[in-house]
């Protein structure tokens, strides 16, 4: 693995940390390609029953590299305007498509893609001293990397809007109230290590179902998010976590999950 991104696995758990702290951890191509690898592989290993994305310094992340964009532009090359079809959009996608827990430890700032990383995630533990900023129109951009997607289904289509059209940035504290966070601590990788740890212990296969069962719910009618509940409780049902669950309470003791 590269060096721009650090990768730490313990007891399931698989801990990624940005790794630019003096820019930042803004997101040149380097650290977008090491990350979009570094996802789908941790989607593909069956070891790995849980994910932390953090940053490294005082930063989550600063989203976009201008300075790389600036000069990728200013040379005539084009790859900074397809960034958003080869980079993001497979990294939103691989984030909530995740089939295991996602957490997103927020240190300081998070911006612009930066901040797009956190709402893809399932959960936010976010530090005392962050703030989000979605500051694409303040570049004249528009959003990416999902935030009009995510960004909405955590806070609402008005809180939403606000953010991307006035570029003001939200404390921890006021993002914990309108919901885009679900804790604010003074450790904020500690406990998101320590949530981890717990879902890596669980039933990570169930885990997977429930993330498919709500993103469907978020974009189908009634009658099809319905069918999508019945079928991924169908196959949950039939898994040996379900048998040891079910057990287990018979038998008044803590199941022992496998993710099977």
């Amino acid at each position: 693995m590269t060096d721009v991104l650090l990768t730490e696995d313990t007891g399931g758990v698989r801990l990624l940390t940005l790794n630019r702290p003096e820019s930042f951890n803004s997101l040149n191509i380097e650290l977008k390609q090491a990350l979009l690898a570094a996802l789908r592989e941790a989607a593909a290993d069956d070891s790995v029953r849980a994910l932390v994305i953090t940053g490294a310094g005082k930063a989550f992340c600063a989203g976009q590299d201008l300075k790389e964009h600036i000069e990728l532009l200013s040379s005539g090359d084009p790859s900074p305007l397809k960034t958003v079809e080869e980079h993001y959009n497979p990294i939103t996608k691989a984030l909530a498509t995740m089939p295991k827990p996602v957490i997103a430890a927020v240190n300081g700032t998070a911006a612009g893609a930066g901040a797009s990383l956190a709402y893809a995630s399932d959960l936010r533990i976010a530090s005392t001293g962050s703030k989000f900023l979605m500051a694409f129109a303040n570049v004249g951009l528009s959003a990416d990397s999902g935030a009009s997607w995510t960004l909405p289904r955590l806070i609402g289509y008005g809180r939403a809007v606000e953010m991307l059209l006035l570029a003001e940035p939200v404390q921890a504290d006021e993002a914990l109230r309108i919901g885009m966070v679900n804790r604010v601590v003074d450790d904020a990788l500690g406990v998101a290590l320590e949530l981890a740890t717990k879902m890596a212990a669980g039933p990570t296969f169930a885990y997977a179902r429930i993330k498919e069962a709500v993103q469907a719910a978020s974009a189908e009618a009634l009658d099809e998010a319905l069918a999508v509940e019945a079928g991924a409780q169908n196959e949950a049902g039939l898994t040996e976590d379900h048998k040891e669950a079910v057990a287990a309470f018979v038998e008044k003791r803590d199941p022992r999950f496998t993710g099977r």
